[in-house]
């Protein structure tokens, strides 16, 4: 339940993204909901339903607005393992690191991104831009923020609610 939950939640965000975000201004940058999405599930959900989670995303992202089919869901994957496996059982209290990686990760992207776009159409990519790379990072941090207490409230209120429907089994006492 928790799962198709977020796959629900994923699934209003890539329309929102992909029809509601494009009215706005060309000069207002638009933030990656999948990818704040995606980065949530790697640090809250467990493997395997992470990765079914983030391919089936990132593959209906893909065929909505992709370009080079399989690019999408392939990121998608790699930024949920990286993620997965850095902040997999760590010492560190959680609120430290997550934004800050969400960043971070944002960037390695977009740098992955048009390094794979520069092997595969270099006569489409445009010239590479630190500014714009830097202002697209900043937007999807500060948005991680709403984002990231809206997805952790979803997924309390689920955790509980799954608490709440399993009944409670009493063991019959033990003869004497």
């Amino acid at each position: 339940m928790l799962v198709f939950a977020f796959w629900l939640m994923g699934i209003a965000l890539i329309v929102a993204q992909t029809t509601l975000l494009q009215y706005l201004p060309a000069w207002l940058v638009r933030p990656d909901f999948i990818f704040i999405l995606v980065a949530f599930i790697a640090y809250r959900f467990a493997w395997v339903p992470g990765i079914l989670l983030v391919f089936t995303l990132g593959w209906v992202m893909d065929v909505v607005a992709g370009i080079h089919l399989g690019i999408y869901p392939l990121i998608c994957l790699l930024v949920f393992s990286a993620l997965k496996g850095i902040t997999d059982k760590s010492p560190i209290k959680e609120s430290t690191y997550q934004l800050p990686l969400v960043g971070l990760c944002y960037f390695l992207v977009q740098i992955f991104f048009y390094f794979v776009y520069s092997l595969l159409v270099p006569e489409e990519l445009l010239e590479w831009s630190w500014v714009v790379a830097l202002q697209r990072t900043a937007l999807v941090v500060i948005s991680s923020i709403p984002l990231f207490i809206l997805f952790n409230s979803l997924y309390e209120y689920m955790q509980k609610r799954r608490l709440r429907s399993k009944p409670t089994r009493r063991r019959p006492p033990k003869p004497i």
